[in-house]
């Protein structure tokens, strides 16, 4: 068949348009960078400090902010002992899909992270799974307070049910801060750790 016959027996398309009705952006793919949860508070003794969602362009900020914790906070936080993250892990941590997960930074006037919490919310929005941990130069200065109240203040406009969370046994420090946010313990299988939970 000659390129002639192909042509005149296919179709040819002169003119195209694209159509967006509202609620266009409810069905993207990938939710963009959430800028209004952006906030700037004022902690004393470490000044303005902006709370906002993480972004992927973090991931080297990241790296300086896990180089400031002690190895103990370290294992309070991840469980064991970790002494560097791949590429992968730490890419995995900073670009999240903002309609399933939320972490929030801290963010100092140096442009250096000092505290971050995390969430990873269940499909049906039950239950939202979170983990904190702040600089360890910087604990007993409200920011994780701060950290929490922005992250429980978040679950709650989603309409999320409870966060829960694990934590270390024998890490008394973090037990009695989430239980004067209100988190209550439930029994575990693990006997390594505990279960908090806080109704929304």
């Amino acid at each position: 068949m000659s390129p002639d016959r192909i042509v005149a027996i296919g179709v040819v398309a002169l003119d195209a348009r694209v159509v967006l009705g509202e609620g266009g952006r409810d069905r993207l793919a990938i939710r963009p960078y959430p800028r209004e949860l952006e906030e700037t508070i004022v902690l004393e003794g470490i000044g303005p400090v902006l709370l906002r969602p993480i972004r992927p362009e973090d991931e080297p900020s990241h790296y300086e902010f896990l180089s400031r914790l002690t190895s103990e906070d370290i294992r309070m936080r991840f469980f064991g002992q970790v002494k560097a993250l791949p590429h992968s892990q730490m890419a995995r941590m900073t670009q999240i899909d903002y309609d399933r997960e939320m972490v929030f930074i801290a963010v100092g006037e140096d442009a250096n992270t000092l505290g971050v919490v995390r969430s990873v919310t269940d499909p049906d929005n039950e239950t939202a799974q979170f983990a904190i941990v702040v600089r360890s130069d910087l604990h007993g200065r409200g920011l994780g307070v701060a950290l929490m109240h922005k992250l429980i203040a978040y679950s709650r406009s989603r309409g999320t049910a409870r966060i829960e969370g694990e934590v270390l046994r024998d890490n008394m420090r973090m037990r009695d801060f989430v239980r004067e946010l209100g988190f209550v313990a439930k029994p575990y299988e693990d006997q390594d750790a505990v279960r908090v939970e806080l109704r929304l």
